[in-house]
């Protein structure tokens, strides 16, 4: 199933502008996740990418953001701690509320995951709270520093090598992490809880799925990622993770899982469309076995805008068409042009307005192809230039005959 994914930002807890990718299906999403990535991660680490890849393909849509002072967030890490994470997560629940929907599903990996256990009873909208190898007490995470930790509480801060960076760890995050029971706020989730943890972690040890399992109430459920590395560093365990998520949190969100669309390949040469039944038209486009595309209708023809319409293709093949050959014409003989731009529009007009047309009566459609031709030029070259556009193959094919023969396969 096609997807899109769009940047946004908004202001984190403590007023910092966080970068964040939302990542959406084709179609009206069946429900708003809220992903947390993992400490000192970013939202394009793989497992959150393509964990959200793979929730798209049921319909969910997907928020995954940068915690405060990571990745292409504004702000200073070490400033931050466990409560301002938290404080972002709820910053990001309350932009999608504002701006979309407010997320049913909260999702976090390793830390990620237990800021998302501390943040649920904060989001009342959230019906799924799922953790993907999640320590049961955040202070877990000192272990990183434990080398650094008598600096740490003799100067107030140290820099410490974490993942092969550098960051600087002051004390208030160690007293913050210390101060935090997460215990208290699992066994008050009242939200459905799905537990995600391999059993041969070696960052978060199985224990600590046990001891969130332990404290949680039901309906609660875990599922063993078998071999699978702390990163999900697979393509594989990322997609198992989605498909369960998807197929879990549908009974508590009130959606049905869609199954992923499997979309067509085209053989070399040929181009495959199909159905996705996501919307009213929408269509996936295999061209040669190497490019997706989505089509679709705008919402003015009972469409979801999830792609371009089919003129619009039409369009798009004659204007790439036109600028393509006077690109190589130009070079052939060694004329400055710079750059080529065409834009172009579809419509029909009464045949009686249309004096070159053959057509004399109804409507007729017409094509506004503008040509805009960059660099020193004399007005000959380009009126050559000009005329040159319209030997294009593509504009010769939709002046010449056409024969389209179509079968019903087998």
């Amino acid at each position: 199933m096609a997807a899109r994914s769009e940047k946004i930002t908004f202001a984190g807890a403590q007023g910092a502008a966080l970068a964040a990718r939302l990542d959406l299906p084709a179609g009206k999403p069946a429900a708003y996740a809220l992903f947390a990535h993992c400490f000192t991660c970013t939202k394009d680490i793989f497992a959150a990418s393509r964990i959200a890849e793979g929730l798209t393909n049921h319909g969910i849509a997907v928020l995954r953001f940068d915690f405060t002072g990571l990745g292409a967030s504004e702000g200073e890490f070490a400033n931050t701690n466990f409560s301002s994470n938290v404080g972002d997560l709820v910053a990001a629940t309350e932009h999608l509320r504002q701006t979309l929907e407010a997320p049913k599903i909260l999702i976090g990996h390793s830390l990620g995951g237990a800021a998302v256990l501390a943040a649920a009873g904060r989001v009342p909208e959230a019906r799924a709270v799922c953790t993907i190898g999640a320590p049961a007490d955040p202070a877990h995470v000192a272990h990183h520093f434990q080398e650094a930790r008598a600096e740490i509480e003799a100067k107030g801060e140290a820099e410490v090598l974490l993942v092969g960076r550098p960051f600087r760890i002051k004390k208030q995050f160690l007293d913050d992490i210390a101060s935090q029971k997460l215990e208290g706020a699992i066994g008050s989730l009242r939200k459905a809880l799905l537990i995600f943890h391999s059993p041969i972690d070696k960052v978060v040890g199985i224990d600590n799925a046990a001891r969130i399992f332990q404290a949680a109430k039901h309906p609660k459920s875990f599922v063993s990622l078998d071999d699978a590395d702390h990163l999900l560093s697979r393509k594989a365990d990322a997609g198992y993770v989605a498909d369960v998520i998807a197929a879990w949190a549908a009974r508590y969100i009130g959606a049905t899982a869609t199954k992923p669309y499997a979309a067509p390949t085209a053989e070399p040469g040929t181009v495959v469309v199909a159905e996705t039944r996501e919307g009213k038209f929408q269509q996936l486009i295999s061209v040669g076995g190497k490019h997706l595309l989505t089509a679709d209708e705008p919402a003015t023809y009972g469409g979801d805008d999830s792609g371009p319409g089919p003129y619009d293709f039409l369009l798009a093949g004659l204007g790439a068409c036109t600028s393509m050959t006077l690109r190589l014409y130009a070079e052939r003989k060694g004329l400055a042009l710079e750059r080529v731009r065409v834009t172009l529009r579809h419509g029909k007009i009464h045949a009686e307005d249309c004096a070159t047309c053959e057509t004399k009566e109804g409507m007729v459609d017409r094509i506004e192809r503008v040509i805009e031709l960059q660099g020193d030029l004399d007005a000959d070259t380009r009126r050559r230039l000009m005329e040159i556009a319209d030997k294009c193959p593509v504009h010769r094919t939709l002046h010449s005959e056409i024969q389209i023969e179509s079968r019903l396969k087998e």
